[in-house]
């Protein structure tokens, strides 16, 4: 078939460096830093990313950062509507031409949210149940720490993130790369490194390697506390990574006889550095403040 036949086909086309870049050109769209833009290329990329999600039969997914609409095709290819959040207004508005020229018969089953992925809202994004995105790489911790704070819809998902980025909210407790990021998402689910991808697939080829991450949604440890209580227990233990739990804990609880109270209570060792702490140790801890 040529490539002429393919594109008057019924079937959903991919965008190739072409493509890309012939939508980049037409809409005066340069990628930017700023926006930690970085377009996919490569369609066999996408369609791993797609296939590595392990979604159901016609799950509805939230994408963000969708940029030209790389991935949201691969998404809508096989089956899946799609809610696409895009800060780029140029970029938010292109989009839905862009699938009715590119996949005619999944276009009703676009949505797309022009809005801050770090402040979007339920009502704007519905209960999509996974998340598929080539996440923007300056932001992509907050922006994944918000999603599963603000919709309980979300149960599983993939995200691509600089590879360093992926280390780190995949680490478990002891090791070096083991951190903030790391506790509060193992508040909200189980997240493991899900394979690497090359700097080629994009366009501009970033200068940093890039990882997939995949999370498994679950029900927070028991305790009293509020989340919000646990993650300033989390933040303090991390403040001063080279002391024991007990002195980085200090500026979060100033009164020391009571800091001993809780790692009693707890059954701690106060003289573990904080990143020997699991997020069942720092729900434990936060419990222990309100309760002795």
């Amino acid at each position: 078939m040529s490539s002429s036949d393919s594109s008057t086909s019924a079937g959903p086309r991919l965008l190739g460096p072409a493509e890309v870049r012939s939508l980049a050109a037409s809409l005066g769209v340069r990628p930017t830093k700023q926006r930690g833009q970085n377009f996919v290329i490569d369609p066999n990329t996408v369609r791993r990313i797609v296939r590595a999600a392990d979604l159901s039969a016609g799950e509805t997914v939230l994408e963000v950062g969708p940029g030209l609409g790389s991935l949201t095709l691969a998404l809508l290819a096989e089956g899946h509507p799609v809610t696409a959040v895009e800060i780029d207004p140029l970029l938010a508005q292109a989009l839905p031409s862009t699938i009715a020229t590119y996949a005619p018969e999944q276009a009703s089953a676009l949505t797309v949210v022009e809005a801050d992925a770090m402040d979007v809202t339920p009502a704007e994004i519905g209960t999509p149940t996974a998340c598929v995105a080539n996440l923007p790489y300056n932001v992509a911790v907050p922006v994944l720490l918000h999603l599963l704070r603000v919709s309980d819809s979300l149960r599983h998902g993939l995200v691509m993130v600089q590879s360093e980025v992926a280390d780190r909210l995949a680490a478990p407790p002891g090791s070096r790369t083991y951190g903030v990021p790391s506790a509060k998402a193992a508040w909200y689910a189980d997240v493991r490194r899900a394979g690497p991808i090359g700097r080629n697939v994009f366009w501009p080829a970033p200068n940093v390697d890039s990882g997939l991450v995949a999370f498994e949604r679950r029900d927070p440890p028991e305790t009293p506390a509020t989340r919000e209580e646990v993650f300033a227990v989390i933040e303090a233990a991390f403040s001063q990574r080279r002391k024991t739990i007990r002195s980085a804990l200090a500026r979060w609880m100033p009164d020391r006889a009571r800091l001993d109270e809780v790692f009693a209570a707890t059954g701690i060792d106060p003289q573990l550095r904080g990143e020997m702490l699991g997020i069942t140790d720092f729900a434990a801890l936060a419990g222990a403040a309100r309760t002795t």
